[in-house]
């Protein structure tokens, strides 16, 4: 996936006053009145607004549940089942989740660096989140992969990729956690869904996955699939 090259522009204003002096003698000064401590609520406030917490939660909480599915997808496979190829240039069942493994850690990165250097689309400019994600899962619409993210057997076995897999994805629930950036002022559009925002592509990885687990069964019920 290309993207141009991104820049974005900070400007830093500096304000500076000066007061004249009085004329008149001054007033002696009034005595200070203490400062009212705080209410206690106020010291813990919230750093996080409400809109953002909530699209972290349904961020984890689709990550959470697409990782569940793929990992179900696969879990029991004998080595036939694993390596099974519908035909010459279709993808195995392990070729297909290399590449779900493979564009976890790559599209985060992407998020984690390029996309928060990008402004994001304003809510008008934006494809909706549900509209995303239903395009997505949508197979009657095919996407070739780009050349980093196509299958190497860069695993060995299974549980090797699962391993990785596992890691990839706690790396990206982690993020959405934690980062104190707003995702949705963030992100540079898609090549084929326009205007996104980076909490938009969080939910594409959690979506890409889903894409391709529905791939992997797919692979299961295709003739000659071993039983």
């Amino acid at each position: 996936m290309k993207f141009k090259n991104l820049a974005v522009a900070c400007l830093m204003v500096t304000a500076v006053a000066a007061s004249a002096a009085a004329q008149t003698p001054p007033t002696p000064p009034m005595p200070a009145t203490p400062a009212t401590p705080p209410a206690p609520h106020a010291m813990h406030a919230p750093q996080m607004a409400q809109p953002a917490t909530a699209d972290r939660d349904a961020a984890v909480a689709h990550l959470e549940r697409t990782r569940a599915k793929f990992l179900k997808s696969i879990d029991g496979l004998t080595d036939a089942q694993w390596k099974f190829k519908a035909a010459s240039d279709r993808w195995s069942i392990a070729e297909v989740a290399e590449h779900i493994a493979i564009s976890e850690g790559t599209i985060l990165g992407m998020v984690q660096t390029k996309m928060m250097q990008a402004p994001g689309p304003t809510p008008l400019e934006r494809i909706a989140d549900d509209k995303m994600l239903a395009g997505l899962v949508d197979r009657t619409s095919k996407f070739q992969a780009p050349e980093v993210l196509k299958p190497v057997n860069k695993w060995a076995t299974k549980d090797a990729l699962v391993k990785d897999f596992n890691t990839a994805r706690d790396s990206t629930v982690q993020f959405v956690k934690t980062t104190t950036e707003d995702l949705r002022a963030h992100a540079p559009p898609h090549p084929a869904f326009g205007s996104m925002d980076a909490h938009q592509w969080v939910l594409l990885i959690a979506g890409h996955s889903a894409r391709h687990t529905a791939q992997i069964e797919e692979v299961k019920k295709a003739a000659g699939y071993p039983k």
